[in-house]
C-alpha cells in the first residue's frame, strides 16, 4: 500500500536520474523521453547551465515574501514583457494557478472599468484543458465538474471551431474568450490563423478580452517563443507555466497595462509565486532560447514531421495524420492510442496519449537529430508490431 492519494494511473517505471533527452530507470535502462514531463522539461535533463542557476541561487536565497522586492522576479518579468505583448506579469506556481489569475483579472477589469456586476461570462471551447482547480475545470466544460458535485456560473463551453455558435453566444455579459492556440490534451489541434483573427475581431468589436492559454504550447514549444506569434494576433491576457522552469514549479499570467492597471493591492496573491529560485531558473531558460536555438528547433521539427509522414505512408492502418507545430506534435492513431503508448514504452520510448485517439510527441526542445532518428526507428518498430 502507498500513502499517496490514488489520483494518478502510474506505470511501474521508477527513474533515478536523467541525461539530455533520456530518463534512466533504477535498473539502468534508458528511455528516450518524448513526453518531457508533459511538455515541461523544455531543455532536457541535467542541463549544466540550469543546474548552475539553481544551485547558485540556492546558496543565496530560496524564498522571501512578496512583501519585499525580489530582483530575480523583476528580471524575469522584464524578459517576458520584452518577448511578448505584455506590460505586467503575475507570478504563481503552476498553469492552473495562472488560469485562475487570468479569470479573476478579466472579471475584475469589467467590475472596475464598467462597474458591472454581470459582465463576467467566460467563453471556452470543447477539447480544451485549462487545469484542475474548480475555476479551471469550469472553463473546460460543465462535465468536468460533475464528479465534484459542483457547478459554477459564468462559463460557456462551445464546440471547437464553430464560429456560428460563437457568434450566437456573444452577449453584453461576455467578459472574455479563453482559447489555447494549440490544444494539447484535446488532441494537438491547432487553431488556424484566420480563426484567431476572427476571434480577435469579435473581441475588439464587442468589448471582450482575449485570453490565450499557452501553458503547454508556449515557451518555445511551437517553434516560436509563444504559439500565437505564428500569427499577428495579440491577446489581452496570456497564461504560461510548464517549460518556463524546465521542471522547477513556476507559472505566470501576463497582461497589457490597460487590463493590468485594474488589479490593485490585495486583489490577488501567491505565497511562493515568483520566488528567487524559480525566477533564476526561468531567466536561464529564456536566455538559452535565442535565435540559433529556434533555428535548430525548427530544423529538427521539419525533419521529424517529414519522417513521420513517411511512416504514415508505410503504415496507414496504424497512423493516419501528424498534427501540431514545432515540437508539439501529435500522431492520430488508427489503433487504440493506449496500445501505441504501451508498445513504445516496451521499446524504451516514452510518449503521452491525448484525446481524439492521438499520441503526443513532446521531446525536449534541444533534442538532437540523432535522438529523433532513434525515436523514428522505435515508432516504425511499434507500427510493425501493431500491424
Amino acid at each position: 500500500m502507498t500513502n499517496i492519494l490514488n489520483t494518478y494511473p502510474r506505470s511501474n517505471l521508477t527513474f533515478s536520474h536523467g541525461e539530455g533527452s533520456y530518463l534512466i530507470e533504477l535498473n539502468g535502462d534508458k528511455y528516450l523521453d518524448f513526453g518531457a514531463g508533459i511538455a515541461v522539461n523544455s531543455l532536457g535533463y541535467s542541463h549544466p547551465i540550469l543546474n548552475n542557476a539553481l544551485t547558485e541561487q540556492a546558496k543565496k536565497l530560496w524564498h522571501v515574501s512578496n512583501v519585499y522586492n525580489i530582483p530575480e522576479q523583476e528580471t524575469l518579468a522584464k524578459k517576458l514583457c520584452e518577448l511578448s505583448f505584455a506590460d505586467f506579469v503575475f507570478f504563481c506556481n503552476s498553469g492552473t494557478e495562472s488560469i485562475e489569475a487570468a479569470l479573476k483579472i478579466a472579471r475584475r477589469y469589467f467590475y472596475i472599468i464598467e462597474e458591472s456586476k454581470t459582465k463576467n461570462k467566460i467563453i471556452s471551447f470543447t477539447g480544451s484543458f485549462h487545469g484542475r482547480t474548480l475555476g479551471a475545470l469550469a472553463a473546460g466544460g460543465p462535465s468536468k465538474l460533475e464528479g465534484f458535485n459542483s457547478s459554477i456560473d459564468g462559463f460557456v463551453n462551445l464546440p471547437f471551431g464553430d464560429h456560428d455558435e460563437l457568434e450566437k453566444a456573444i452577449d453584453e455579459n461576455v467578459a472574455a474568450i479563453l482559447i489555447e492556440p494549440i490544444q494539447g490534451e484535446g488532441g494537438v489541434s491547432e487553431v488556424p490563423t484566420h480563426c484567431l483573427e476572427s476571434i480577435r475581431k469579435i473581441c475588439d468589436e464587442k468589448n471582450i478580452l482575449l485570453i490565450f492559454d499557452e501553458v503547454q504550447c508556449g515557451i518555445g514549444r511551437s517553434g516560436k517563443m509563444f504559439a500565437h506569434q505564428w500569427s499577428k494576433v495579440v491577446p489581452d491576457i496570456m497564461t504560461i507555466a510548464k517549460a518556463l522552469g524546465n521542471g522547477f514549479p513556476i507559472g505566470a499570467c501576463l497582461t497589457t497595462k490597460r487590463v493590468g492597471d485594474t488589479m490593485g493591492h490585495g486583489t490577488h496573491g501567491s505565497t511562493f509565486g515568483g520566488n528567487p529560485l524559480a525566477c533564476s531558473v526561468g531567466c536561464s531558460v529564456l536566455d538559452l532560447m535565442n535565435n540559433e536555438f529556434f533555428s535548430n528547433l525548427n530544423k529538427t521539427s521539419t525533419f521529424l514531421i517529414d519522417e513521420l509522414n513517411k511512416i504514415i505512408n508505410e503504415f496507414p492502418e496504424i497512423i493516419s495524420e501528424v498534427r501540431g507545430k514545432g515540437l508539439m506534435l501529435g500522431i492520430k492513431c488508427e489503433v487504440e492510442n493506449t496500445k501505441f503508448v504501451d508498445e513504445a514504452r516496451k521499446n524504451k520510448m516514452l510518449t503521452i496519449k491525448a484525446s481524439d485517439n492521438v499520441v503526443r510527441l513532446l521531446p525536449p526542445l534541444n533534442i538532437s537529430i540523432k535522438d529523433c532518428s532513434t525515436a523514428l526507428s522505435i515508432i516504425r518498430k511499434v507500427c510493425k508490431n501493431l500491424s
